[in-house]
């Protein structure tokens, strides 16, 4: 019997993925090893997890527990059962005024933050794959990252855990009786637990080496320092599940004490003429109380100089120069000066290129901050096409940093890793290397073989230091564990291992690992592709932006996919091919929302919406682009006739009842999937709209809202809507005659049709000019995302348009309500709260500050989700496929749901749609806001 079937008996089918899309697309994570599972499962309670426990043992097959996968070492893939718990377990509680959090694996560490932010604090753990990074895998690689050091990672900031053992038995720290319960139930382990904490106390050197090298960072092999933390066997097996990425048990839960998240911060680059010179810095900074001390050599440097906004100095910098980017933190703005003066009263000893510089900008801290954050996947897109970027990191003690790394520089050299580049926490001895590598010949492989053998040397034989400090053993140092901890530290490990899980089924190969190749076996193939795939190194930090990700497939895995195929296709491997071209349609572009979001989350702004736009195109036939060509020649005839259709729906709901066409698509869409499914938040568009022949700017009502109407039950549209503000704002507004004739052009931007977007732009911008009055006149959008499709138009302009197009100023409804209705406001009546959705565009155009500055104008409390995201509209790609929207909406309507506001905004009449269905409130464009209360 096939896997899937056999799981059927554990889990429902829906949450069973054993097709080959699934299985391909779950087989890659961050790392640059590779293994396909045999299926991929989504439990959502623990009594599932027992379950699978039992199925894993049964039937002899591997368990891995993934969260993020945003994991660096080969932790989380499996060719046995992959448990995603991405989706099912994100839960979190606040305790103790924000003192304590209980969190679930399943969320991610920058949300629980989002969470902690009102009280003032954070969890410790800081990984710069914060905002992928899921708590499952924070806790299973004891996560540290670049403020938190040692002693505010994830196993000292664990105050309780809850977790089930492979033999299906659950415990947790919170429950005195399970103290005893665990020396009764798992009295093997109990023992064998308290046999090694006697073994050591017996051991002198070894407690004392233990003791030593957890003073600093140090991720490799098992939490030795739990055996001489802790006293009861069942608070040493606690701390010892955390680090041991997923090898031991299953976390379920666990309740972290928080730290504090500093309000006053100040932030520097600092320029030294070599990266010796830098290190030298590292004890005056840590001496003064500084929160982070990142290093960063010269080719690291020069991976971010050509990113947008990067400081003019990062691109006259010498070739030996490095940097350190570094920030104070405190509680008062005087505690922060007094911090930051005493280190200045020292920088004149250090040999700088330039005096520091600190900003106290919010902004462009953040930039400073992302800039570091984007160095190991800015170095993967620009890597050679085929090849692997390899980022380890290691710790050496602080006083011999700067020898050690000019040391592993001359490896750099000796094995021709002639783009390799140096970052890290520079405070805690702890770097980061980074090397790109192709692993397509036997000799490629040995040359990393061998260059990995020399770094194990270099690391432990020469500088005493540590091969992992921070993102765990994983597949790559298991064979060399043994070499830095010693034969009895390492068959410590090994006999805990075979005492809680004696069939070795649970991430086998992870940390305890026999093969002495590990680290050069299951490589990871990437070949190229296409430009916008062979940038991606799979890190995974966009997929928390897309809204697909609960649904079908993510930015990272329509990439793996797109991999995959290109290899399917080298081997003629037909079959597989064409049964994964099949998947895809469905599941990797009919379901992308091209938002665009995920480029936002990508440190080398890979936007994959962009990919699956130019699949769309590719796939269209000629007969199907002459289509659209068509109705973009002859829009005004096709948007009289939608707004015919909405008339229509609108009059069969009135005579038959408000859901009767919603039923009626929905009887049709079942036998021809086609058909877009009724939104019972469409209405038709009452009146008609009256400008001026002559007006202050040019009001561009877009078709969506001339088409479909206005927001549900209100008496004006949205057009009427804009003029009534203009009216009581004194703005003369000149609406065109022809207007009913132009569109944006994302109808067809977003389908793939070139053709028609093309004529549509070229069309719609040479009728702006003469409307602006050659320009002369701003033009404003009321739809965000027509506002955001227009602005960025140009590159497929006619050389006369895009002359035209340089002269023009388009502007969003946000714009225009901010910098041109607010200055001339008197009386507003204020609501009492409102909740606000911003919408993709507004983010990408960097005009939410401008929304939340209108919503306050209008509303004494305005509150936006902290899980607001992009809502799987996409135009119309709800009414194609509303399981998207559903997928997409549910975690910011789940939210919202949470209490009653007396007014739900938004800026895009389709995003408003999809919230009002997913809230059951009636979401409305912000301009009725302002009409309202002006």
């Amino acid at each position: 019997m096939e896997i899937g079937k056999l799981l059927e008996g554990i889990l429902p089918e829906a949450r069973i993925k054993v097709r080959l899309i699934d299985l391909v697309a779950y087989a890659s994570d961050a790392g640059f090893y590779y293994l396909r599972p045999k299926a991929v499962v989504q439990p959502v309670a623990e009594s599932e997890i027992v379950a699978l426990f039992r199925f894993s043992h049964q039937y002899q097959i591997p368990l891995v527990f993934r969260t993020g996968g945003t994991s660096l070492s080969g932790q989380s893939i499996t060719d046995g059962i992959l448990v995603d718990l991405s989706q099912y377990w994100n839960k979190m509680l606040i305790e103790d005024n924000g003192d304590l959090v209980r969190v679930q694996p399943g969320i991610t560490g920058s949300m629980v933050n989002a969470y902690l932010k009102r009280y003032k604090r954070k969890i410790g753990p800081d990984p710069s794959s914060i905002d992928a990074a899921m708590m499952g895998g924070i806790l299973s690689n004891n996560s540290s990252g670049m403020c938190c050091g040692v002693k505010l990672n994830s196993y000292h900031t664990t105050k309780h855990i809850r977790f089930i053992l492979p033999d299906g038995k659950t415990f947790t720290t919170e429950n005195t009786d399970d103290y005893i319960r665990f020396e009764q139930e798992c009295n093997h382990i109990y023992t064998a637990i308290k046999g090694m904490q006697e073994q050591l106390e017996s051991n002198t050197e070894l407690y004392e080496l233990i003791r030593r090298k957890y003073e600093t960072k140090n991720t490799v092999g098992y939490s030795l320092n739990a055996f001489i933390d802790h006293q009861h066997p069942l608070d040493v097996l606690s701390h010892l599940l955390i680090g041991a990425e997923g090898t031991l048990g299953f976390i379920a839960e666990a309740v972290m004490e928080t730290v504090p998240d500093y309000p006053y911060k100040t932030t520097a680059f600092l320029y030294f003429p070599d990266i010796y010179a830098a290190c030298q810095a590292i004890i005056p900074l840590t001496v003064a109380g500084a929160e982070a001390v990142e290093l960063m050599d010269r080719a690291s440097l020069r991976s971010i100089d050509s990113l947008k906004g990067v400081p003019e100095r990062l691109k006259t910098l010498p070739e030996t120069a490095a940097a350190l980017l570094v920030e104070f933190q405190a509680n008062t703005l005087e505690e922060l000066n007094a911090k930051k003066d005493v280190f200045l009263s020292s920088a004149s000893s250090l040999s700088m290129l330039e005096a520091p510089l600190f900003t106290e900008d919010v902004k462009e801290q953040a930039f400073f901050w992302k800039l570091r954050k984007g160095m190991f996947p800015a170095v993967g897109a620009v890597r050679a096409s085929g090849t692997t970027v390899i980022l380890e990191d290691i710790a050496f003690p602080v006083a011999k940093l700067g020898d050690a790394i000019l040391d592993l520089q001359q490896l750099f050299k000796k094995f021709e890793y002639h783009e390799a580049i140096i970052f890290g926490h520079a405070k805690d001895g702890n770097i980061h290397f980074v090397v790109t590598q192709a692993f397509h010949t036997a000799a490629e492989i040995e040359r990393y073989d061998l260059f990995m053998q020399d770094v194990v040397k270099l690391v432990v034989e020469t500088y005493d230091g540590t091969l992992k400090a921070e993102h765990g053993t994983g597949r790559n140092m298991a064979p060399f564990i043994e070499t830095e901890w010693g034969g009895e530290a390492y068959q410590i490990m090994k006999n805990l291992k075979a005492v809680i899980d004696p069939q070795n089924l649970l991430n086998p190969g992870v940390i305890i690992n026999e093969n002495k190749n590990a680290h050069i076996t299951n490589l990871k193939p990437l070949p190229s592709v296409e430009q916008e795939v062979d940038k991606c190194i799979e890190c995974g930090y966009c997929e928390h932006k897309c809204p697909s990700r609960n649904i079908t497939t993510t930015p990272r895995q329509r990439i793996v996919i797109r991999r995959e195929l290109a290899i399917l296709k080298a081997k003629g491997n037909r079959q597989d091919f064409d049964q994964l071209v099949t998947e895809y349609q469905y599941d990797g572009l009919d379901t992308c929302a091209v938002d665009g979001l995920c480029a936002t989350a990508c440190p080398v702004d890979i936007n994959t919406g962009d990919l699956v736009k130019r699949l769309r195109r590719e796939n269209h036939s000629r007969f199907a682009n002459d289509v659209a060509l068509t109705v973009a020649k002859n829009f005004g005839a096709t948007a009289f006739t939608v707004g015919l259709a909405v008339k229509a729906g609108d009059i069969v709901n009135n005579i038959f009842g408000e859901s009767t066409m919603r039923n009626i698509t929905g009887g049709l869409k079942k036998v021809i999937p086609a058909i877009p499914l009724w939104s019972n938040q469409l209405q038709a568009t009452s009146g008609g709209i009256e400008g001026n022949r002559e007006g202050s700017i040019v009001y561009f009502p877009t078709c969506i809202n001339r088409m479909m109407g206005g927001a549900k039950d209100a008496k004006k549209s949205v057009p009427q809507t804009f003029m009534s503000v203009s009216a009581k704002a004194g703005i003369a507004v000149l609406i065109p005659d022809d207007i009913n004739s132009i569109c944006c052009g994302q109808l067809f931007s977003s389908k793939g049709y070139n053709d028609a977007y093309v004529y549509t732009s070229n069309e719609t911008v040479k009728k702006l000019w003469w409307w602006t009055k050659g320009g002369k006149l701003p033009v404003v959008l009321d739809v965000s995302s027509c506002t955001h499709t227009l602005q960025h138009c140009r590159a497929v302009l006619t050389e006369e348009n895009k002359a035209y197009f340089d002269q023009m100023s388009i502007i969003d409804s946000i714009d225009y309500l901010h910098d041109y209705v607010m200055p001339k406001l008197n009386n507003v009546q204020k609501k009492n709260s409102i909740v606000l959705h911003p919408v993709c565009t507004l983010k990408k155009m960097g005009l939410e500050s401008k929304l939340y500055a209108i919503a306050a104008q209008f509303a004494d409390h305005v509150d936006v989700p902290l899980n607001t995201g992009c809502c799987g509209m996409a135009g119309d790609r709800g009414f194609l496929f509303p399981e998207l929207t559903a997928a997409a909406t549910a975690p910011e309507a789940t939210e919202v749901k949470s209490r009653e506001y007396s007014g739900y905004y938004s800026t895009a009449k389709t995003c408003e749609m999809a919230m009002s269905d997913a809230v059951g409130k009636n979401y409305e464009s912000i301009l009725y806001l302002a009409d309202e209360c002006l």
